[in-house]
């Protein structure tokens, strides 16, 4: 069965002022808004804006995942803060788990970016120190409480 949404109106802001934007204590220059969490299916979906010109912490994803950079460029930086990837609007990028320490930003203007974690096994964000040691991790439980929250 196929749900169509009804068309409405022109938007006359951009799109992510309709969205409710959340933060995290210790994560600074990154806002969330989760769009679902399917624990039946192993997914989180996830929208995040990352502040212009700067870096959010270090980690690692621990689940399969697909980004689509739908506003800004998203910047991919190696764990040492160099540059290493540029993902203007409309890049779409297939990654799987447990890849290269790194961090995220936004270019010269704000970036919002969609995040689909799949295959989740338990953990799906690995939060390190400059030293790569584990510091946090997010997994599903952690998502379905925020998205819990979110929506009360």
């Amino acid at each position: 069965m196929t749900t169509v949404l009804q068309a409405t109106p022109a938007m006359t802001v951009p799109f992510e002022d309709h969205i409710t934007w959340h933060t995290l204590d210790g994560f600074p220059h990154l806002a969330y808004h989760i769009c679902a969490v399917d624990e039946q299916k192993r997914i989180v979906d996830i929208l995040f804006k990352f502040d212009a010109n700067s870096q959010i912490v270090l980690h690692r994803h621990r689940a399969d995942y697909i980004t689509l950079t739908l506003r800004g460029e998203l910047r991919i930086y190696n764990a040492n803060g160099q540059l290493k990837e540029i993902r203007p609007t409309g890049a779409y990028v297939a990654g799987t788990a447990n890849g290269e320490p790194h961090r995220e930003g936004g270019g010269d203007e704000d970036v919002i970016a969609f995040f689909s974690n799949r295959n989740i096994d338990g953990v799906v964000y690995e939060i390190l120190d400059d030293d790569l040691n584990t510091i946090a991790t997010l997994g599903m439980e952690e998502f379905k409480a925020l998205h819990a929250a979110q929506r009360a």
